[in-house]
């Protein structure tokens, strides 16, 4: 049985569920890796979309009337929770490490998310039973999708209630795909910088608006992929697989910047970038490619999600066995 053969198993263990979500969280401070990446790969994504499509239908039809309890369960309250929670403490206490990797070891960093991402469209792709022409289709266009995102320019769209709305709206439509980064949509917007201040300096306003467009944004979005993966399964698969594969264009560790910008600390951080070879790079930069330890760190993202995939069937067999 797959990562996500049991749609909404509610087996995982709490202290399992707050792991996954600060896994989560510290992959969508990233610009180009994806929360719902590490949601897949970790046997939750299925679990995560039913429980919050479930929401709007659970609170009309049990909150208002006040059974508490039945709402509580038919959203998998307590498992949706401890997720967010995870999330939201690791995207707090990570937020300023993560910049800081960036800015100072940024091959390592991108190495380590790029072996991350190779083994994880893997991982989805191996899922899929059924191969023929429909899926193939589907992931060459995913792929592409991906890709021309990747190769957007950024823009700068001015800081105001809509903006910040809109944009979480938007970021969190990528964050639970797999493959779509929805910090890097942010950084496309130009709010990437405002909403990672507000993060840091907790600017409340800024956040509640954006945390809003968040809520609306999931609420929507969950409804349709959840209603797709369990009707089309293979096709989603597909079509999430070639997100990933198409994802790497934006993680590949070595880049040269062609434009900068100046983000909401005054500081010179680039604005658009272009991928090199190792060699190439450091003829360019005049810095190390840092080959081995990249190689090395890209084995190591590989690694932590084949032993994710190795611990979830290691704990389902021993569950079916028991």
């Amino acid at each position: 049985m797959t990562a996500e053969r049991e749609p909404a198993s509610r087996r995982q263990h709490p202290v399992g569920i707050v792991l996954r979500g600060l896994a989560m969280g510290a992959a969508d401070v990233v610009p180009g890796v994806s929360g719902g990446t590490i949601a897949f790969i970790s046997g939750i994504y299925v679990r995560l979309l039913d429980a919050i499509s479930a929401f709007p239908r659970a609170a009309l039809g049990s909150l208002l009337k006040g059974r508490v309890a039945d709402f509580w369960r038919d959203v998998d309250g307590t498992f949706l929770v401890l997720l967010f929670a995870g999330i939201l403490t690791s995207i707090v206490t990570l937020a300023g490490g993560i910049r800081y990797a960036l800015g100072e070891y940024p091959v390592m960093l991108w190495s380590f998310f790029f072996g991350l991402i190779i083994a994880s469209a893997w991982h989805v792709g191996r899922q899929i039973q059924r191969w023929g022409i429909g899926p193939v289709v589907l992931l060459v266009l995913g792929a592409a999708v991906a890709w021309l995102v990747t190769q957007m320019t950024p823009g700068q769209a001015p800081v105001t209630a809509w903006t910040l709305f809109g944009a979480g709206a938007l970021a969190i439509c990528a964050m639970i795909l797999p493959g779509i980064s929805g910090s890097f949509i942010l950084l496309m917007l130009g709010m990437y910088a405002p909403i990672l201040a507000a993060v840091n300096e907790m600017q409340l306003d800024r956040l509640g608006l954006f945390v809003t467009g968040c809520v609306v944004g999931l609420l929507s979005v969950a409804q349709l992929l959840s209603w797709a993966f369990h009707r089309y399964r293979d096709a989603m698969l597909a079509l999430l697989t070639g997100f990933m594969l198409g994802a790497l264009s934006k993680v590949w560790p070595w880049k040269e910047a062609v434009s900068w910008r100046i983000n909401s600390h005054g500081e010179r951080v680039p604005l658009e970038e272009v991928n090199l070879l190792p060699d190439t790079y450091a003829a360019v930069t005049g810095q190390s490619s840092a080959l081995l330890a990249a190689v090395v760190l890209a084995l190591l993202g590989a690694a932590i999600v084949l032993g994710l995939e190795w611990f979830g069937q290691h704990s389902r067999n021993g569950k079916a066995a028991g």
